[in-house]
């Protein structure tokens, strides 16, 4: 499986149990990324061809798969994100939910699959999901449209911040003092409609500090914890290649200052809450953000299934999560063996 290696390679062991049907043992030999966003993937690229680790892309926007085969063997790491409208791939999340369930009706091993993307999609269904593990979130409302938006704003006392339910990228998210503000925004058209036409409405954490911490999470394993400073604005994304200016925003610039990796991070009862939400929700590769206000309260706000990484900030703390992930998915290659029962030569020729 080193590099220059031919990929379609693969080894099979048969093992006759009867006169008509016999179990081939398929040793799984690669792994295919599936995502929709180039500009993501570069520090993936370099760190899986480092660990000699054998994968295929599936560009979700460009891939050609016909879900009436079988799909081919492998092990299957889902990256896709909320924000792939913003790149004109508004129907893309959907048809991948589909790709994900014809791959795990195969059984298939994949990484991130139907249930992690469905949270991925929709921030209602995450806080849900985070509320069953007992994990504390920002109070929110949901809005189905700028009426409602109005309607609820004047119930709620400010400050407080929207988001679209579909996010990524800090879509919508914007700080407001009051829902006077609110309205000044609405009427002046600057508030951007939600790509499902959702909008939410959420209270504002006031924090003694001003940074928000994010952890990392491969394998359902907690690997570091990223401190982002916040003195400037709420665009937090790690991603080299983000560029955003909301105000409000859990995906911005690249910023290598604003990220620092924390060597210390040891709340342990945080991370056995995420390590219990992951594995509740087959979620096995993710980045979980939280703030703590002036009463040292936390409170998760984000999670990120097609989570990025600082490549400042591993610098300066010699980490490299995504070699860890490499390294997850090539020890998922040895794991992954697929049986397949199917009929034997001699029932093949009665057959035919």
């Amino acid at each position: 499986s080193r590099p220059g290696h031919s990929l379609s390679t693969r080894r099979i062991a048969r093992r006759r149990v009867s006169h008509d049907f016999e179990r081939v043992t398929i040793l799984v030999n690669k792994v295919y990324i599936i995502h929709e966003n180039d500009d993501w993937m570069p520090p993936f690229r370099e760190a899986f061809q480092s660990e000699g680790l054998p994968f295929e892309e599936w560009h979700m926007a460009r891939v050609s798969l016909d879900l009436e085969d079988t799909p081919p063997e492998g092990v299957f790491y889902s990256r896709m994100s909320a924000s792939a409208h913003t790149r004109g791939h508004r129907s893309i999340p959907e048809y991948t939910a589909g790709v994900l369930c014809w791959l795990e009706h195969h059984g298939r091993r994949v990484v991130n699959g139907s249930r992690a993307l469905d949270l991925e999609l929709s921030k209602l269904r995450q806080y849900q999901a985070l509320k069953a593990s007992a994990i504390r979130v920002p109070h929110t409302r949901a809005a189905r449209d700028v009426e409602e938006l109005r309607a609820l704003s004047l119930s709620v006392p400010g400050p407080f911040i929207t988001k679209h339910n579909r996010g990524g990228k800090g879509l919508g998210v914007q700080l407001f003092q009051d829902a006077a503000a609110l309205f000044g925004c609405l009427d002046e058209g600057r508030l951007e409609a939600p790509v499902d036409g959702i909008f939410l409405l959420q209270e504002y954490i006031r924090s003694e500090v001003p940074f928000i911490t994010r952890c990392e999470f491969i394998g359902g394993e907690f690997v570091y914890a990223v401190r982002v400073n916040t003195a400037d604005g709420f665009e937090l994304c790690p991603a080299d290649a983000c560029q955003i200016d909301d105000t409000y925003c859990p995906a911005g610039s690249g910023e290598p200052n604003r990220f620092e990796i924390v060597g210390d991070f040891d709340d342990l009862l945080l991370l056995k809450q995420y390590g219990s939400f992951l594995r509740d929700n087959d979620i096995e590769v993710a980045g979980i953000e939280f703030i703590t206000d002036s009463h040292g309260r936390q409170w998760t706000y984000d999670v990120n299934t097609n989570t990025n990484y600082n490549r400042a900030a591993e610098v300066a703390a010699g980490a490299s999560a995504p070699r860890t992930l490499a390294r997850f998915l090539g020890m998922l290659i040895r794991l992954s063996t697929a049986y397949h029962w199917r009929a034997s030569e001699e029932r093949q020729q009665v057959l035919a």
